[in-house]
Formats: C-alpha cells, sequence, structure tokens
C-alpha cells in the first residue's frame, strides 16, 4: 500500500469506532502500519483491524486505558516492539458528560479531564520521549473540538478540556518544534459518528444545528480522517501550532437556540 505514510507507524486512541477508526484507516491507505488501542471492546478495536489487514495494511491491537499512567507507555512501548517505531500519535480518545454547571460532580469532572486532557498529555510525554531517545521527528495530532473555542453550555467539563488541549497543543508546538516534532489540532464539529445517534433521530433537533451549519450538513468520519492523513505526511511538515476546524462552518455562525 504505496503512499505518503509510507515506512511510518501512528498509534490511534480510541480507534475501534467512529472517527478514530476513519483516522486508522485512512492512515492505513496511505501507507502507515496502525495500533489500533481499545479499553474494553476489543471486538471493536479488532473490526478496524480487520479492515486495515483486508486492503493490504499492517495493524496491530493494544489494550491501554489514556488515563492510566502505565498504559500510556505501555501503548507507545508496543508500537516500537511490535512495529519498530512511533512517528505519528493521534489523540482521539473522548468523552463528554452532560450536567448544568452547578450539578456537574466531582466525578464527572475527574473523568472528564482524565480522558480528554491527562490522557492525551502523558501519552504524548510517553510518545516524545521515545522520539527524543531514538532522535527522530514526529508528529502529534489531537482530535479537540469546535467546543476548544466556542461556547457549549451545560457541557462546562468538556470545553474546559478542550479549551486547554487547544492552549497545550500551541505551547507544545513551540517546545517541541526545534525536536522536530509538530503539533497540531483537529477541531471536528456536528460529524455523522455513532456518538450522535441520539441526535441524528430528533429530526427538529437535528434540523436546528442543520440550520446553524453553512454547509447544511453533518460532516463524515472520512473528512475528518483525510485532515489528519494531511498533517500526518510530509505535504503538512511546515504545520504546526494550529487548528484546523472541521466543521461546516458552524463556528462562525453559531448562535444559542
Amino acid at each position: 500500500m504505496a503512499g505518503r505514510l509510507e515506512g511510518k507507524v501512528a498509534v490511534i486512541t480510541g480507534s475501534g469506532s467512529g472517527i478514530g477508526q476513519a483516522i486508522a484507516e485512512r492512515l492505513a491507505q496511505e501507507g502507515a502500519d496502525c495500533v489500533i488501542d481499545y479499553i474494553v471492546e476489543p471486538e471493536e478495536a479488532q473490526g478496524t483491524v480487520s479492515k486495515i489487514t483486508a486492503a493490504g495494511g499492517k495493524a496491530v491491537m493494544v489494550q491501554a486505558d489514556v488515563t492510566v499512567m502505565a498504559d500510556c507507555t505501555k501503548l507507545i512501548e508496543a508500537a516500537w516492539s511490535q512495529l519498530g517505531s512511533c512517528d505519528i500519535l493521534v489523540n482521539n480518545a473522548g468523552i463528554e458528560k452532560h450536567a448544568d454547571f452547578v450539578d456537574v460532580t466531582e466525578a464527572d469532572y475527574d473523568a472528564v479531564m482524565n480522558v480528554n486532557l491527562k490522557g492525551a498529555f502523558f501519552l504524548t510525554q510517553a510518545f516524545v520521549r521515545k522520539l527524543r531517545d531514538a532522535k527522530k521527528p514526529g508528529r502529534v495530532i489531537n482530535i479537540s473540538s469546535v467546543h476548544e473555542d466556542m461556547v457549549f453550555p451545560h457541557f462546562s467539563t468538556y470545553c474546559a478540556s478542550k479549551g486547554a488541549m487547544r492552549m497545550l497543543m500551541r505551547d507544545l508546538a513551540v517546545e517541541l518544534g526545534p525536536m522536530g516534532i509538530t503539533v497540531n489540532n483537529i477541531a471536528p464539529g456536528a460529524i455523522n459518528t455513532p456518538i450522535n445517534k441520539n441526535l441524528l433521530a430528533d429530526k427538529p433537533k437535528l434540523d436546528a444545528l442543520l440550520a446553524t451549519i453553512p454547509l447544511g450538513r453533518l460532516g463524515k468520519p472520512e473528512e475528518v480522517a483525510g485532515v489528519a492523513a494531511f498533517l500526518a505526511s510530509e505535504d503538512g511538515a511546515y504545520v504546526t501550532g494550529s487548528t484546523y476546524f472541521l466543521d461546516g462552518g458552524l463556528i462562525r455562525n453559531y448562535h444559542e437556540q
């Protein structure tokens, strides 16, 4: 499978379904070997691996919880031991919790921050440490959200985590640039994935959302994957410290209903 990423190895967290799965499949199509991360649903991860191998690519699955520091190290080490390197890290794993601000529990706050921010922080650290020791360049791609910049009432923990991810990306772009490591965010808006199944089933709510999106439709996971492939490739070699909004224009037209 010749492509822009031939000879590269990518770790993609949360890659058993949705955006993560689409990114893994696209990076594999571009020639990268992929590490598919999962926590408790190996059948989903196996589905991603099977799609990649059926198309002639190479992928392995690793069980790792990004909120556990030892697992972050294990995930990166697995890429090096099983596939010989780790050149690209896609921090895709993420969760959200709905609650009025006054009702947010400490447990929910910790859950969102641990996955969305702490996990990405320390997995990136493990990734960078190995690159430093090997004296190799690399690519960090964070799957953020339009809510790194756009308000989302009743999701204060999610907004806080994604806003922090934006600032972390900018800081690391400067700190890691001299090592040849680029750091960028992709900020999806409303994407047609399993996590949005309730929205898709609620036509009035869906229609109201579509009315705020200038392009008039939801995005596709494959469209997010296309931007990830660009950032991972030599085409994106001079891009760092940037957020790519992939939202059909939503962030420029948003107003609370």
